[in-house]
Formats: structure tokens, C-alpha cells, sequence
């Protein structure tokens, strides 16, 4: 049975005269007035929620026309929505929390870390049996998510800057105190109890706080990748899913089947390999998940498909997975296109280069040589060009 698969999308919302994050969500989200959009922390973003799905196809999709959905209601005020991990044009500040007690309670109790929340992720849900499964699963999947982050990382910039990280979202949603990987349970029983004992502590407020790389959903019958940035071409978030799906999928055979975890209780690994993930995106080394040594990305992610290709096949995935993950080798990441649009120009190069990504657009031409920094540009052509 093909496990079913949806995704959740983060859009931060900017200024198209001066590229720079506004807190202006509700306005788009009054004008979008349909469901499956919903606001955030911030003011300043606005999250898309799919349907749920038997394809990949299917998904791309609806991601796809959301995006469009989304274009058109930003476009009509003036402003864009971009999907990366973070923009480089932004402003810090306790002022523009959205409206709601509970993201009040968590800018009073977690002050700097909550204000810094300018960050966009992209999460990805898949069926499982029941909730003792998803536990379970969730350490025989947590090694390989290093490489899906390393797929997504979208983030280099932070506040006017080069971080030099691919993946600066990582390092600031890290902060969080339950922030990193899972852990491994006996089952749920276990893990509800651990998680009983989180908010008895009065460290978080309640389940929703628990930010895990992986979860299993407090609301569905599904498990919950949240490693990721949010991703500015949307195929890399199909690219993700199948990786994902087919994850989950082989997790749950080997637990029908009554393989052992083999897991070793030593998460420290898993927390540095994330870190050089964030790091490196695929333009340096990664942690290979099953030697544990520093390979090139290309090693690590190429490992990943020939592991999975039973449960990719048993989807339908094999292909479209395939031919994804040998496009992203091939042209970088996100933040590897970012940076280079921003070193070929100027920063306001690399966001017209996200607005484009995020509506479906061709990528533009490359950079010409550097020139003065604009301190204005000129308005990207309203709507895109579909997908």
C-alpha cells in the first residue's frame, strides 16, 4: 500500500520596491480568503497546507498552484512571497508578533529567540500504520535526515549578511530547547510520557513546542519531517517528499518484520552531522549516515535512492526521484544560487532570484559582472509563469 504524503510551506512576505520583510501576512491572507492558508509566529509569514496525496504528481500540483494562489494575492498589495529558510533584507524586532495568546506567551518566555523567528521551513507528513509505528520509526529514519536538510538548505543570508552557512534557519531554530533530533522510544507510550514530562517542566507550553527533526503528528495519523528550510523551487520539496515517503516506508518494513533498530543511543553524531549539513549544503562534505565519516554530498545522497529504490518503486517514485536529486547535483543548492547571484550583483539580486524560483519562473540569466549596489530596484513583472 503507497503510503499517502502532504506537505506544509512557509512563505515569508516582502516588500517587491525594496526587497525587505514586512509584516504584512493578514493582508495577503484576506485577499487569498480560502482554506489551506494560515498565518505564523511572525506577521511576517504566511504557511500553505496541501491536500492529501497518493503521488508525487499530484503533489506537485497542488504545492504549485498554492504558489500561484499565493503570487496573486501578494502581487495585488505590492509585495511577494518568497520560500527560503531566510531572507537577507530583515528587521528584528518583539513588535510583529501575530495576534494570538499563545505567540504572545512565547515572545514574553522565550524573548530574543522568539523575535529571531524570521525563518521559513518546509515540513513534509506521511502515513503511517499508528502512532506506536511512527515512534518507532522515527530512529531508523533520523540518520538520513541530515542529507534532506542539505537538499533544502535555502538560508545563507541573515540580516544583511553571509553567514557562510547554507543553512543559517538551522543554526537559529536550533536555539529552541527542544529543537534537534528525536531520540529513539520504545513506542508511543514512552514517548508521550517524555513529552508529558517537557511540559511539566514548564520549558514549553504544550506538544505543539515539541521541535523535533521528526515527529510523529499530535493531530494525524502521520509522520512529520521538520529538518528542512522552505525550499524556493518546489520541486525540491517533491524531491524531499519522495526521499522522505520512501524513508518512512522502508522503517515501517523492517519494523513488520522485526528488524532491530540497531540504534546505539548515541545521538551526538546526529546533532553534528545536522550541523555540517547546515553547513555545507551540497556544496561540501556531509556525514554519511552509515559510516558516520565526512563524504562528499554527492556520495551521501547518491547513497540514498540506490538504499530506498524497493520503496521508491513500490510508490512510483523511482524515476521522479531520481531525476530530481540528479538535477539538484547539478545545479547546487539553493544557497549555492543565492550566493551567487548576491556575489554576481548585489543581495537584491539573490531575492529577485527567490521570487522568481518561488512563483515556478525559469531562473534568470547569469549574473553580469558586479556593479553598485542598487539602493532600489525595479519591480519584478507581476505573476509568474506557471507550472
Amino acid at each position: 500500500m503507497t503510503l499517502r504524503i502532504g506537505a506544509e510551506e512557509e512563505f515569508h512576505v516582502l516588500d517587491v520596491e525594496s526587497g525587505r520583510l514586512v509584516p504584512r501576512a493578514r493582508a495577503v491572507l484576506d485577499r487569498l480568503n480560502r482554506p489551506g492558508f494560515t498565518t505564523e509566529l511572525q506577521q511576517s509569514v504566511v504557511e500553505s497546507n496541501s491536500g492529501v496525496h497518493h503521488t508525487l504528481d499530484d503533489l506537485y500540483a497542488d504545492l504549485a498552484g498554492a504558489r500561484r494562489r499565493l503570487d496573486a494575492a501578494a502581487s495585488s498589495l505590492g509585495l511577494a512571497a518568497v520560500a527560503a529558510g531566510t531572507v537577507p533584507l530583515a528587521r528584528v524586532t518583539s513588535r510583529d508578533v501575530t495576534a494570538n495568546p499563545r505567540y504572545r506567551h512565547m515572545v514574553d518566555e522565550y524573548r530574543r529567540v522568539a523575535d529571531e523567528q524570521l525563518i521559513c521551513s518546509a515540513q513534509v507528513h506521511v502515513d503511517v500504520p499508528d502512532r506506536d509505528t511512527a515512534v518507532r520509526a522515527m530512529c531508523l529514519v533520523s540518520p538520513w535526515l541530515p542529507p534532506l536538510l542539505a537538499l533544502s538548505a535555502s538560508s545563507p543570508f541573515w540580516l544583511g549578511a553571509d553567514t557562510g552557512y547554507a543553512s543559517w534557519r538551522t543554526m537559529l531554530w536550533q536555539r529552541w530547547p527542544t529543537a534537534g533530533p528525536a531520540g529513539c522510544y520504545s513506542g508511543a507510550d514512552a514517548y508521550d510520557r517524555a513529552m508529558d514530562e517537557l511540559i511539566r517542566s514548564g520549558v514549553i507550553s504544550d506538544a505543539g513546542m515539541v521541535y523535533h527533526d521528526v515527529r510523529p503528528s499530535a493531530h494525524q495519523r502521520t509522520l512529520e519531517l521538520r529538518i528542512c528550510d522552505a525550499c524556493p523551487r518546489v520541486e525540491t520539496v517533491v524531491l524531499v517528499t519522495g526521499l522522505f515517503r520512501a524513508l518512512v516506508q522502508d522503517a515501517c518494513d523492517r519494523l513488520a518484520r522485526g528488524e532491530p533498530s540497531r540504534c546505539d543511543g548515541h545521538h551526538e553524531w546526529l546533532r553534528a552531522a545536522a550541523w555540517r549539513a547546515a553547513r555545507s549544503g551540497l556544496e561540501g562534505p556531509l556525514v554519511d549516515p552509515v559510516t558516520r565519516r565526512a563524504v562528499p554530498a554527492r556520495v551521501a545522497l547518491h547513497g540514498m535512492p540506490a538504499r530506498l529504490r524497493p520503496a521508491l518503486e513500490a510508490s512510483g517514485d523511482w524515476e521522479t526521484v531520481r531525476d530530481l536529486l540528479a538535477r539538484a547535483l547539478a545545479e547546487g543548492s539553493a544557497a549555492h544560487r543565492l550566493r551567487r547571484a548576491a556575489e554576481g550583483e548585489d543581495l537584491l539580486a539573490s531575492i529577485d532570484l527567490m521570487v522568481a524560483e518561488t512563483r515556478g519562473a525559469p531562473s534568470p540569466r547569469p549574473a553580469p559582472p558586479a556593479r553598485a549596489v542598487r539602493t532600489r530596484r525595479p519591480s519584478p513583472v507581476v505573476g509568474g509563469t506557471g507550472v
